[in-house]
């Protein structure tokens, strides 16, 4: 049973574009159909781990509007970063799905118990995960990913409950 979702930011919960303004601000965007869909699946008592090869003010922000507890940026190494926090909350690579878009998720997505990439994931990552989305990163990605582990594992129920 999948208990943590790892997720990448640039290219899957963004669209992969980093944008800056005249005062060199940065800006993303993200999605808040999957930012409910994180929530619920957080609601249902599940855990999500973000971790990114950047680091952002934004993403730190992002991740404490949807409370989730476990974020890690400016990460090299995903795969050893993710070997410490299975670790940490004593689960194994069956209990997690992952969502990565390039060469820097490689290892961790093939770890993964369930492993996708947005449908503008690279070739070489769509190669080796077990779904290549029809959604793009940044617009709604996250959420069919999330919807395909809740049809597989017979939750959606629950995570309807949440609301309904």
């Amino acid at each position: 049973m999948i208990e943590l979702l790892v997720l990448d930011v640039d290219g899957c919960l963004t669209n992969g574009k980093i944008t800056y303004d005249s005062n060199l601000t940065e800006t993303k965007s993200f999605s808040v159909k999957d930012g409910l869909a994180i929530a619920t699946w957080i609601k249902m008592g599940k855990k999500v781990a973000i971790i990114t090869g950047r680091k952002s003010t934004i993403v730190q922000k992002r991740a404490d509007e949807l409370k989730i507890n476990y974020l890690f940026q400016g990460i090299k190494d995903k795969l050893s970063t993710l070997d410490k926090l299975l670790q940490e909350l004593n689960l194994n690579y069956n209990n997690i799905a992952a969502i990565g878009d390039d060469l820097n998720d490689y290892h961790m997505l093939k770890k993964a118990g369930l492993s996708f990439t947005p449908n503008d994931g690279v070739d070489d990552i769509q190669n080796i995960v077990d779904t290549t989305l029809s959604k793009k990163g940044g617009d709604g990605a996250v959420r069919e990913m999330i919807e395909i582990i809740l049809e597989k594992e017979n939750i959606k129920d629950r995570f309807l409950q949440q609301w309904l």
